[in-house]
């Protein structure tokens, strides 16, 4: 539960709007009017190609326009370079090391044998969701219908949204005033859409081709494919944000647009490289931010949900790691973004990077390991069977051979703003050893500082989180009753008559858990997110509750007819 958000800004909380007396609610429109909606769109595997971030191939005049109407971040970097980890840590604002999650992913482990475990991680208890802050904040929240959370297979808690799904959309929220925070994700930039590169749109011979692949027909089709793509994304987008504007919502809505982590083709995802890390990020903000302008600052994608909950006026919590950027929490800019690569698939691997606006610093702990470890998902690309041809006929150049040499460098260090594309490994030069001392002493104490859990072997951490390879289940919750008829020390009940005024309260004892109730039959009825105690007027309210807990089971259901007179 999170009580401490019962009441935000004097607000009592708009979920319990159908059964509160008239004289504890509060205006929706008042609350329209004081806190902007928030639209997050957001794609997958996509590095800043984009026509606004100077990439001349780009065909993208909606997300052009975008960046001209808002601001253009240019140093934004996710905490993974694949994507259930980002998701985790963007959802939580924590570091997905420091909340079992850092796998990819946590419900296929040892998926290359007979007997794979799956499992969901258990963050530590107080970690929530922050779409759940914003809830309780009386905000709707729809997730269209990305997760990828690590700690739940779909579906996930209900606590988290009100509507995830594939049809959920802000337009569904009961009351039209209600303000809401609203998820749209799209796949079609995602990895496997660049797999097949039979029919392709942009001309190969105009697009860049990155130093660290070979110069070959089947590698510009592939990149060809991915800015195919890229032009399909753009036009979902000037879809959402045309639809925003008939519904008369532009002026009062922030719009995010962000990737997920850099582009799906090898070198990029799953590494650490800006290749695998920089992503971009547009944001509008109507009269705020200065339209067409530029910001340097370093961001971390962990920032990206503290930011959402200072741009509405809720208080972050402090547990989170992210820091807003914006809004009346603004914290001051980062001076390091941080990234960690774990497990990939079926194949383990520990690697940490720091970085600043200067240098991008990388620790290779498993230095005896090949660069390109064992991935069959990433082998299905052409780009990259292409590397791996040339590799095995011994045509691949200094800087093309560099990632797929069988050993690492126990350390990496690279000058971004001269090398772009980090082909030179500086670790060695004595002219930067001050340079690499620092960002060894910022990893070190980033690890330490945030509990680092990939020093951990992954099935100790299961054993932690699932004794005896058993998920742990929510208690199922109770019905407190405060009325004049029961008012003892056990007044847990499951339904009765009671005399108004009085109040109904929930409690589940499972450490960390939240509640949902609904008053809605049937077997899809719409879940609110419990938040305080229900001052239920005269009549008969039919009440059902459960509790989920990140990671675990959720619990039964439990259902009370308490009829008030």
């Amino acid at each position: 539960m999170i009580d401490h958000l019962k009441t935000i800004a004097g607000l009592m909380p708009l979920a319990f709007s159908s059964i509160l007396s008239s004289s504890a609610q509060t205006s929706q429109k008042e609350i329209t009017e004081q806190r902007p909606n928030i639209l997050w769109i957001s794609t997958e595997d996509f590095s800043p190609h984009l026509g606004c971030y100077g990439d001349v191939t780009a065909r993208t005049p909606n997300l052009d326009k975008l960046a001209s109407e808002g601001t253009r971040f240019t140093n934004v970097f996710t905490t993974a370079g694949i994507s259930a980890p980002t998701r985790a840590g963007i959802i939580t604002g924590m570091y997905q090391t420091s909340i079992g999650c850092m796998h990819m992913r946590t419900i296929s482990y040892r998926r290359s044998v007979d007997n794979p475990v799956e499992f969901t991680a258990v963050p530590p208890h107080y970690v929530k969701a922050f779409p759940e802050y914003l809830r309780a904040a009386g905000y709707y929240c729809t997730n269209n219908s990305k997760t990828d959370y690590q700690f739940a297979k779909d579906p996930v808690p209900e606590s988290i949204w009100d509507d995830c799904s594939k049809t959920a959309h802000y337009k569904d929220r009961p009351d039209k005033n209600q303000p809401f925070f609203a998820v749209f994700n799209y796949t079609g930039t995602h990895e496997s859409r660049n797999w097949d590169i039979s029919d392709v749109k942009t001309d190969p011979s105009k697009v860049t081709v990155p130093p660290y692949y070979p110069d070959t027909e089947i590698v510009r089709r592939n990149l060809a494919k991915m800015y195919d793509n890229t032009a399909r994304l753009d036009s979902v987008v000037g879809v959402l944000l045309k639809e925003l504007e008939n519904e008369g919502l532009a002026d009062n809505t922030i719009v995010f647009f962000w990737g997920d982590h850099g582009d799906g083709l090898p070198r990029a995802k799953r590494w650490l490289y800006d290749s695998g890390l920089n992503i971009p990020l547009i944001i509008r903000w109507p009269e705020k931010l200065k339209p067409g302008t530029v910001n340097n600052d370093l961001i971390s994608s962990i920032d990206f949900g503290p930011t959402v909950l200072s741009l509405v006026g809720t208080k972050v919590p402090v547990h989170m790691q992210g820091q807003p950027f914006l809004g009346d929490q603004a914290a001051e800019p980062r001076n390091y973004v941080f990234a960690a690569r774990d497990r990939v698939d079926a194949s383990y691997d520990k690697i940490r990077s720091v970085r600043n606006k200067n240098y991008l610093y990388i620790r290779n702990f498993y230095p005896n390991e090949p660069y390109h470890i064992w991935v069959p998902y990433l082998n299905r690309m052409p780009i990259m069977r292409e590397v791996m041809r040339l590799d095995a006929e011994n045509k691949l150049n200094e800087h093309q051979k560099k990632w797929m040499t069988d050993t690492r460098p126990p350390e990496e260090l690279y000058d971004v703003n001269a090398d772009p594309f980090q082909l030179h490994n500086l670790a060695d030069d004595p002219k930067l050893k001050e340079v690499l001392d620092e960002m060894r002493i910022q990893q070190k104490k980033w690890s330490i500082e945030t509990g680092d859990m990939g020093h951990m072997n992954e099935s100790e951490m299961i054993e932690q989180m699932w004794p005896g390879g058993i998920q742990p289940v929510t208690d199922k919750p109770y019905f407190i009753v405060n009325a004049k008829e029961d008012r003892g020390s056990n007044n847990i009940q499951f339904g009765g008559t009671y005399s108004s005024p009085m109040t109904l309260a929930f409690y589940c004892p499972t450490h960390g858990s939240s509640i949902i109730y609904t008053t809605e039959t049937g077997k899809n009825p719409r879940w609110k997110l419990y938040n305080g105690p229900l001052r239920l007027p005269k009549g008969t309210h039919t009440i059902r509750i459960k509790a989920v807990r990140y990671g675990y089971m959720g619990s039964d259901e439990v259902e009370g007819v308490f009829l008030i007179q």
